[in-house]
């Protein structure tokens, strides 16, 4: 077969009828869940400001510094969203949502794009769900954006996954805590990779998210930022613990959890499965009380998560879960001749017109053909429509599944097929 002249770009990735049904059913899913939860949905352009995103991400960050899609149009600088915190802020402010009253619980799903090697659940493209709330500092909010995650999981039928829970401070508990992990790396700078030697000065706290093999001996002996805490950052991290507990929802605590953005702050977590190998995040979030006010909005306190929705299809491939029925059809019409085509065409609308599914065939094939495509199509029934079936005004409907048949009237056979769907 000759390769095609046209084809995807690295990283980027068509998603077939074959697999389209699948996404269907998860993002159903997830807006009934919303719907549960009372969170409403909001989309954004998948193109923003440069700046908004480098601001409200961070400069540091691997996926600012190494991973965007960013380009210019005369004086504009452009860049493929990367993620979906920042350009749901920047709706939050633009609007003046906090004016609609109350707490906004806002909820996403929706393709990004970062710059990043391919590889198995981590495409250029790519695809999330997630919620943000904004207008509330209790605990109650982040507990909720929690929840609201992990029964997306349990309903799918994932169960075997760990909830990893962290406070990261707020800004004077990390001053303090920056000192203090600064303190401690010192002595070890020379060991540090590269990537943490770049970090050190400018955000030492993001050495703790650092995977390369030379850093973990470090920074399993780190000084953590759960012991630098101020009284009222570790009240909330308490109430948060708590709320877990009483709906029982069960955590580990890692105190080295930062997450990869620079606008977390307070609460901070993650939703890993072993059933994904090596890429085992599921989903992650936290609170991020400061970024509204960053980008220019109103003092506003917010928390969220996001979820990769390629690494979830991962896992269900895993434990074979199925998240959509095999495709099916109600009804093919099967034709023997031009008159019996034309009769065939204008009763598919009288079928689907009750609801039902309904099809026939395009290229004019022999009868053995089309039922053959019916098959193909795995059609509940098909009608077989010739000469004499026209002139009497019944049709053979044909049970494929049973290889079953009998002779009816168009009106019998939509009552009978609308009793069975």
């Amino acid at each position: 077969m000759a390769k095609p002249k046209y084809t995807t770009h690295l990283g980027m990735v068509d998603i077939l009828p074959d697999e389209s049904p699948k996404w269907r059913a998860l993002e159903q899913i997830i807006h009934e869940e919303a719907r549960r939860f009372n969170f409403e949905e909001i989309r954004t352009p998948i193109m923003e400001q440069t700046e908004l995103i480098v601001r409200g991400v961070g400069q540091l960050t691997d996926i600012v510094s190494k991973e965007i899609f960013a380009f210019e149009k005369g004086d504009s600088h452009y860049v493929l969203r990367p993620e979906l915190t920042a350009p749901v802020v920047r709706a939050f402010v633009e609007h003046h949502m906090e004016q609609r009253g109350g707490s906004q619980k806002l909820y996403y799903i929706g393709p990004m794009f970062r710059a990043e090697k391919p590889q198995k659940g981590r495409q250029r493209q790519f695809h999330q769900f997630g919620v943000e709330v904004f207008g509330s500092d209790d605990a109650v909010a982040d507990v909720e954006c929690i929840a609201f995650m992990i029964r997306i999981y349990k309903r799918i039928g994932i169960q075997n996954f760990e909830l990893l829970l962290n406070s990261v401070g707020d800004p004077e508990s990390r001053e303090n805590y920056k000192k203090a992990l600064t303190d401690y790396l010192q002595p070890h700078y020379d060991r540090l990779s590269d990537l943490s030697k770049n970090r050190f000065e400018k955000n030492p706290m993001r050495i703790l998210d650092s995977k390369e093999p030379e850093d973990q001996d470090i920074i399993k002996d780190a000084p953590v930022i759960l012991d630098y805490l101020n009284e009222e950052t570790e009240a909330h991290f308490e109430k948060v613990k708590a709320m877990l507990d009483t709906l029982g929802i069960q955590y580990t605590i890692d105190p080295h959890l930062v997450r990869g953005m620079d606008y977390y702050t307070r609460t901070a977590f993650e939703l890993k499965s072993p059933d994904l190998g090596s890429q085992d995040a599921l989903a992650g979030g936290g609170r991020y009380d400061l970024l509204v006010e960053d980008i220019g909005g109103p003092s506003t306190p917010a928390v969220g998560f996001a979820a990769g929705m390629e690494r979830l299809m991962i896992a269900c491939e895993e434990l074979d879960i199925h998240l959509a029925e095999p495709k099916k059809v109600d009804v093919y019409f099967i034709t023997l001749g031009e008159d019996a085509r034309k009769w065939a065409l204008k009763q598919l609308s009288a079928v689907r017109n009750e609801g039902l599914s309904a099809t026939m065939d395009y290229m004019g094939r022999s009868m053995k053909a089309q039922m053959k495509d019916a098959d193909r199509e795995n059609a509940s029934y098909t009608v077989i429509v010739g000469s004499n079936e026209l002139e009497e005004g019944k049709f053979t409907l044909r049970n494929m599944k049973e290889s079953e048949e009998e002779m009816l009237s168009l009106t019998d056979i939509i009552n009978k097929l609308k009793k069975l769907a």
